[in-house]
């Protein structure tokens, strides 16, 4: 799915296109919002987006075997809720 079939699918539910891509572009603004402040996202029913922090590393590179630093950084993770494993479950079933 992406963006713009989000942006139908809202429009499908009584809103204008218009209203529906400006709902969709604020949910996503709020979520992106969150992650820069390094804030997790629960969504009940849906899951729960946490950024954890990488520590720097040594790693390689394996084209030439040469030993490289790998840079600190932040990842995002993602776990869905129960609700969500149990729905995919039963939607393949």
């Amino acid at each position: 799915m992406t963006k713009n079939d989000l942006v139908n699918a809202v429009a499908a539910h009584g809103l204008s296109k218009r209203q529906s891509s400006s709902v969709v572009e604020s949910v996503f603004d709020i979520i992106f919002r969150c992650f820069e402040r390094g804030e997790d996202v629960k969504i009940v029913g849906f899951g729960h987006f946490r950024i954890r922090k990488k520590a720097s590393r040594r790693g390689r590179n394996p084209q030439t075997g040469e030993s490289i630093e790998i840079t600190a950084r932040r990842v995002l993770t993602f776990k869905p809720s129960k609700g969500l494993k149990q729905r995919i479950n039963t939607a393949t079933s």
